[in-house]
């Protein structure tokens, strides 16, 4: 493997070489299926979207190798309990970096449904990822701000309509729905302004995920609970990834039961159910934060 011979800088920018490469030429194969997609009908769309999704699990093995033949030892993901390829799953995870991404597909390979996440509205304009992810169905979400908001009032509540009607596609096919609840990435800035009350998360937000619930929580076979703690270092965690640096990053994977009462519930008009939904959330945060904490402890450090 060239992590013997190779200096972590000079490492990092071949890995990220190679798997921009590897982007490209997935979606030159995603191509067949986006043309599907683009057709009125909605038999050749299916079918478009279900090809889409083999070229993008073929997409995951390959960074796998390209991985395991840069870097020395892969990471080891601790699986509590046994997932089912065949089940829907709603997925949780702690929000740091653009690493988890990449991640978290490696740790849902083949023993769960091929994963989708909400994503940016924006993210669709972002050459080659926004249009394959888009065709593969992954649901694009608008943010509005607070002043937006005020100012045009008819739009509140559209994110989490989307967020309904992106699990309605869901019902016919296995799937996991990745929900990183937090809604943004893990910074010190953030983490200060929030006031977080955990040592190592954002505050989560229940909404979305309880129209989620709404939508599909029949269907799910349950939460799988990822929490990532990647070493500590000065660099930004996915360079630090694809130098090399987080071989002993360290995942938690535990599938855990959705309250019946949580899965039907007007989050939006209903201050008990509201309430209910957002003590389970935080009571799963302060676990996770617990778990981080565990983790911090016994993790060396990555290099500078």
């Amino acid at each position: 493997m060239l992590s013997t011979i190779l200096p972590p800088a000079l490492l990092g920018a071949l890995c990220a070489l190679l798997t921009i490469l590897w982007i490209i030429l997935a979606f030159v194969f995603l191509l067949p299926g986006i043309l599907l997609r683009l057709l009125p009908v909605r038999a050749l769309q299916r079918l478009g979207a279900r090809y889409c999704v083999q070229v993008a699990v073929r997409w995951v093995q390959a960074n796998r190798l390209i991985y395991a033949l840069m870097h020395r030892t892969p990471w080891q993901p601790v699986y509590h309990q046994a997932l089912d390829p065949a089940a829907n799953y709603l997925v949780i995870c702690n929000h740091q970096s653009w690493a988890d991404i990449p991640l978290l597909f490696d740790v849902l390979h083949r023993r769960a449904p091929f994963p989708r996440f909400f994503m940016k509205w924006e993210l669709l304009y972002v050459p080659v990822i926004g249009v394959g992810c888009w065709a593969m169905d992954f649901p694009f979400m608008r943010r509005y701000s607070k002043a937006k908001l005020a100012a045009h009032p008819e739009l509140r509540g559209k994110d989490l309509e989307a967020t309904r009607r992106a699990c309605e596609r869901y019902q016919s096919v296995p799937v996991s729905v990745i929900n990183f609840i937090e809604g943004t990435r893990l910074t010190p800035a953030k983490h200060a302004r929030q006031q977080s009350p955990y040592q190592y998360l954002l505050r989560p937000k229940a909404g979305g995920l309880s129209f989620t619930l709404n939508a599909m929580g029949e269907q799910f076979a349950g939460i799988i609970d990822v929490t990532i703690g990647y070493q500590p270092t000065r660099k930004r965690l996915l360079w630090s990834l694809l130098c090399g640096e987080q071989n002993q990053v360290q995942i938690d994977v535990e599938v855990r039961p959705i309250p019946t009462q949580l899965i039907h519930g007007d989050y939006a008009h209903d201050p008990d159910h509201r309430q209910n939904m957002q003590d389970w959330i935080n009571q799963l945060w302060q676990q996770k934060d617990a778990r981080l904490a565990r983790i911090k402890q016994t993790q060396p450090s990555a290099a500078l």
